[in-house]
């Protein structure tokens, strides 16, 4: 589909990487991986033409379309949904402009025998043709069913883009993409502001694309989930291997282990050589052979060993001082826009050193519960916080706050008190910045840097809770690695607003989701949460969510149950879930066994052990419906 040899780009005198040589055919999916700053993005604007390399050479099939999902989305303002949908297909609404032009016209006009009205009649069904074979009689309908299969409402069809967060509109662009049949895909961070359920359907719908796609992505899962190829860009050079990204990063260190090895063994080869020259070139009689090893030597093709860029900030994130037992307590707790009702009497309980992720759709309230919980935003009902409760709070659009004009070392110091201020550089260096770096205006920091900037003045102000709302974006996989581990060592309460599924793992004991003004807590981590409800996919999650009592009904169990009591009855719950979910399961296996025993029953019954394995899913079944009986049994009594 694309050839690309020896392409270089260059910015202010310097190679940002030179002489990258690779071949895209039909059905590659390319994970395109690095750090901050390589030049990953580039290489996409380069590949769709929106800028031109400084060297090298690009040769296209003929008529390839390239679709190209940039990372910030620039919608025209007044727009609604459909209409923004519609701009896929810039050909169909031509065609239609002119159509209706040409209907005008013969309606109107009465010189039908002239030459003129003839040539209307010929373009009417030249275009007429044109508009059938482009599907112009079927677009509308496809519009309706791609946004809706990506979760919008047939009523938010109508509405401006102009309302809507960044992560819908970001499914507004992925639907124009889906609609234009594109050859190859582009995509930069797509994950970046999508809830976990639009990461699911994105992983589904680009599993089976037909064409190729080069995605560049730091969530890990995403990548393993998507891509057959891996190419990373690093120091200049690329790494380019079949694999996707974990089986990458293993075939990677197993070939650079063999390079070192056999560099290790030339190494030793070339020592004896240089050896016998020194001892030959003594001898007259000797000379001849010493020159003859001088020349062998000088053949030998040194192994190089692939570099390797291992610089990584440092985080650590300490304990201002031990704050009281309950860090925040919420009594009908609610929120509103004008006439949209974000959240609805909310009652929380968050203690000491808890760690809690916040899961749910866009527009859930996920952002808006930790905005309240800083003071960002006004609220009605009550929320107290702590005593001695100390926040830092790291907001979805932190670096948006760095003033664009000054410096690196200039923010820094500004928000530095008499106490770090000497400090501020050596903090920086930590979070790689040094040099000439330093010196750098925001307003030309990638959105990674910009990234570690926010975290590192994060660290100016003492804290014992943390609340970090989307934190790994634009964070390339090396700092999301350095993250987690800070993030897993901090001792204090974490609350963490993510949709990285990889990043929540083993950072949280419980989550809380987020669906329809209603919050539901589940205690366990983010794999618990997919696991009870059927564990792949957040939209069967939020489908069986269960609607909190009302105000009224909460406060009576509150009253009635002691802490114990309570304690008790979650735990019974979980296990109904779990047993729900197995439930499930193992309806669908044995249906699977019944089917195929009533396809092909000769077949299937002479299968080794097939009966005794139908047998004991059965039991199993009937085990598992008895201690659900058990289960409702034990929760009723809490009633």
């Amino acid at each position: 589909m694309v050839n690309v040899h020896n392409l270089t780009v260059t910015f202010s005198g310097t190679d940002l990487f030179s002489g990258i040589t690779f071949k895209l055919n039909k059905g590659d999916r390319v994970g395109l991986i690095g750090k901050n700053g390589v030049g990953k993005s580039t290489l996409l604007k380069v590949l769709s033409k929106d800028i031109e390399s400084s060297g090298g050479t690009m040769a296209f099939e003929k008529d390839t379309r390239i679709g190209f999902l940039r990372q910030d989305i620039d919608f025209v303002h007044g727009r609604t949904i459909l209409e923004e949908a519609y701009q896929a297909f810039e050909e169909i609404k031509s065609i239609e402009k002119k159509l209706e032009e040409i209907n005008t016209q013969l309606a109107t006009r009465t010189d039908y025998e002239s030459e003129g009205y003839n040539q209307l009649i010929i373009d009417l069904n030249e275009f007429t043709e044109r508009y059938e074979l482009l599907g112009g009689y079927n677009y509308q309908g496809n519009t309706e069913k791609i946004l809706q299969g990506l979760g919008f409402q047939r009523e938010d069809f109508d509405k401006l883009t102009d309302t809507f967060s960044g992560g819908w509109r970001m499914r507004i662009e992925l639907a124009k993409l889906l609609l234009q049949n594109n050859d190859i895909l582009l995509l930069d961070e797509p994950t970046n502001h999508l809830d976990i359920e639009s990461i699911i359907w994105l992983e589904n719908f680009l599993k089976s694309y037909a064409g190729a796609i080069v995605l560049v992505s730091h969530d890990k899962m995403f990548l393993d989930n998507v891509t057959n190829r891996t190419i990373e860009i690093s120091l200049g050079k690329i790494y380019d291997y079949k694999k996707p990204y974990t089986q990458f990063l293993e075939l990677r260190k197993d070939i650079r282990e063999k390079q070192l090895q056999a560099q290790k063994n030339q190494e030793k080869e070339i020592k004896q050589t240089q050896q016998l020259i020194d001892k030959f070139r003594a001898k007259a009689n000797k000379a001849s052979m010493a020159q003859s090893l001088i020349k062998k030597l000088d053949k030998v093709e040194r192994i190089e060993v692939d570099a390797e860029d291992n610089a990584t900030m440092n985080i650590r994130f300490a304990i201002s001082k031990d704050p009281g037992k309950i860090i925040f307590e919420t009594e009908n707790l609610a929120k509103s826009y004008g006439d949209k009702h974000v959240l609805e009497n909310v009652n929380l309980m968050i203690e000491r050193n808890s760690r809690i992720a916040f899961v749910g759709q866009n527009g859930q309230g996920k952002s808006t519960l930790a905005k309240m919980m800083v003071g960002e935003i006004p609220f009605q009902g009550d929320l107290k916080t702590g005593h001695n409760v100390e926040i830092g709070y790291f907001a979805q659009n932190q670096s948006e706050y760095l003033p664009p004009e000054k410096t690196v070392v200039e923010i820094m110091e500004d928000a530095a008190d008499d106490n770090n201020r000497a400090r501020v550089r050596d903090m920086l260096g930590a979070f790689l910045f040094s040099g000439e770096a330093v010196d750098k205006k925001a307003k030309v920091l990638s959105g990674g840097e910009r990234n570690r900037l926010a975290l590192c003045k994060l660290l100016l102000s003492p804290f014992n809770v943390l609340i970090m709302d989307e934190p790994t974006n634009h964070l390339d996989i090396a700092s999301k690695n350095v993250l987690k581990k800070a993030l897993q060592n901090f001792k204090g309460t974490l609350i963490l607003v993510s949709h990285d599924r990889e990043f929540l793992q083993g950072l949280t004991t419980k989550v809380l989701g987020f669906k329809d003004k209603v919050i539901k807590e589940y205690l366990g981590d983010i794999d618990y949460f997919l696991e009870v409800h059927k564990m792949e996919n957040l939209r069967e999650a939020e489908k069986r969510t269960v609607v909190k009592p009302n105000k009224n009904n909460a406060k009576k169990e509150k009253y009635q149950l002691s802490k114990e009591q309570e304690k008790e009855l979650r735990k019974l719950k979980n296990r109904l879930a779990k047993v729900e979910s197995q439930i499930s399961d193992l309806e669908a296996e044995i249906e699977k066994m019944d089917v195929a025993l009533a396809e092909n029953y000769e077949e299937t019954s002479s299968q080794p052990d097939f009966f005794e394995k139908y047998k004991k899913k059965k039991k199993k079944y009937e085990n598992l419906m008895e201690e659900w009986e058990m289960a409702e049994e034990e929760i009723s009594n809490f009633s």
